[in-house]
């Protein structure tokens, strides 16, 4: 059904079947922009643990904010 069916046909509905119809989109619009996880399956997290080169530019932002 395209759009041009489909709009006439939603401006006969009652204003609860709209509201309803609004709450589906809604919803199909957020399951679509939600990253998708798969049970049992393993993903990479970037960590600053153990990051030496961060630290270090933190130590350096640190020592011009003191210098300021």
């Amino acid at each position: 059904m395209s759009t041009v069916d489909l709009f006439p046909a939603l401006r006969s509905l009652p204003r609860a079947d709209k509201l309803k119809v609004m709450q589906f989109l809604i919803a199909e619009l957020a399951k679509e922009e939600e990253p998708t996880l798969q049970a049992g399956a393993t993903y990479s997290l970037w960590s600053p643990l153990n990051s030496h080169e961060a630290a270090h530019k933190l130590s350096q932002l640190l020592e011009s904010y003191q210098t300021a």
